[in-house]
């Protein structure tokens, strides 16, 4: 007959364990090496993308996936809209992060595309403190290397980037004066802007 004091001794100790790694938070808790494998993935899925050939609407279709599988865009588009975001009512922001989705990756699947014949390669990575930042250099044909980094937190609760730096220009920040003056354009009304998101980027 077995032990019942054992049993339920055992069983505590399993049940402790499993709040304990609950607690601790996830598996791949990000670091520096956490990040930087993060972006070589990302680095990886773009430069398979710019190598396939494929046309300018199959490629910024792409990047609209490649976008949704790595960016934190909630963070991004909410911190684009400004002050805004806060007084927004729940369904007309989910419409609006939907809307900038498709925007930022037309927007950037557009600049990548001048990337074609050229390959992005990860340096380093840097401890920012609040993020880590990634730096890569990216190599065109006829042209002069220039810097990219990608900037990775997990603020969300999952390792994403939130922001690129292209030749020193902030992607958030661009973002952030942009949405800001469609927005104003159109008086303040976030419905407006996520409809006519969809004809820009």
């Amino acid at each position: 007959m077995p032990n019942l004091n054992k049993t339920n001794l055992a069983r505590r100790t399993i049940l402790t364990g499993l709040v304990s790694c609950a607690v601790a938070g996830p598996v791949f808790a990000l670091d520096k090496r956490v990040a930087t494998q993060l972006v070589d993935r990302l680095v990886g899925e773009i430069n398979a993308a710019i190598d396939s050939g494929m046309s300018e609407t199959k490629l910024i279709g792409r990047f609209e996936r490649i976008f949704a599988d790595y960016a934190d865009v909630n963070i991004i588009a909410r911190a684009a809209l400004g002050p805004a975001a806060r007084s927004a009512e729940p369904a007309e922001l989910e419409a609006y992060v939907a809307a900038f989705r498709g925007y930022i990756a037309r927007k950037y699947g557009k600049r990548f595309h001048e990337f074609v014949g050229g390959k992005i390669i990860v340096t380093g990575t840097n401890d920012r403190g609040k993020f880590f930042e990634v730096m890569a250099v990216t190599e065109l044909r006829g042209s002069a290397p220039f810097d990219v980094s990608f900037r990775v937190s997990d603020r969300s609760g999952q390792n994403l980037f939130f922001d690129i730096i292209i030749e020193g220009i902030s992607l958030l920040s661009s973002e952030r004066v942009e949405i800001g003056a469609l927005l104003d354009a159109r008086k303040g009304n976030i419905a407006t802007l996520t409809r006519d998101l969809a004809d820009l980027g």
